[in-house]
């Protein structure tokens, strides 16, 4: 996590008093590739959270265990469980914090720049029309 985090997580959690009023947040995401195509998939990743308030797992999740008891906590399933939970927490209830969360960009240099953020865009679009995730799977590589 990157400098200052806890300041930010420490705000967060103060304001998350009631539980009536629970919250959940999430890091914006950061890749640790310092070139422009890394910075490109950002981009991506923020008109994402953007547009449909859809972060993934690598972008961590605070919650409160009430709340992630009441939005009935992470499902069983072999992928997707990060959309999964954001889904039942709802925009509303979702803070995007400005501090980043690093991560490996080993799969963005291995798979290519443009070809993993279309592979995981195929595999969304493919949860989202209910195929299984024990498909979805196979398919993730």
């Amino acid at each position: 996590l990157e400098e200052g985090w806890d300041k930010e997580v420490s705000h967060f959690i103060e304001r998350m008093i009631d539980p009536a009023h629970a919250k959940a947040a999430v890091f914006r995401f950061a890749l640790d590739d310092y070139g422009a195509r890394a910075r490109r998939v950002e981009a991506w990743v923020r008109a994402r959270c953007a547009l449909f308030a859809l972060p993934y797992g690598d972008q961590g999740l605070l919650i409160s265990r009430h709340h992630y008891q009441n939005v009935g906590g992470f499902e069983a399933e072999p992928l997707m469980e990060d959309v999964s939970i954001i889904r039942r927490i709802g925009r509303r209830r979702l803070v995007f914090l400005t501090s980043k969360a690093v991560t490996s960009a080993v799969r963005y240099r291995r798979d290519g720049y443009i070809s993993r953020p279309l592979r995981n865009f195929f595999i969304l679009t493919l949860y989202f029309l209910r195929v299984p995730p024990r498909v979805l799977v196979k398919l993730y590589g």
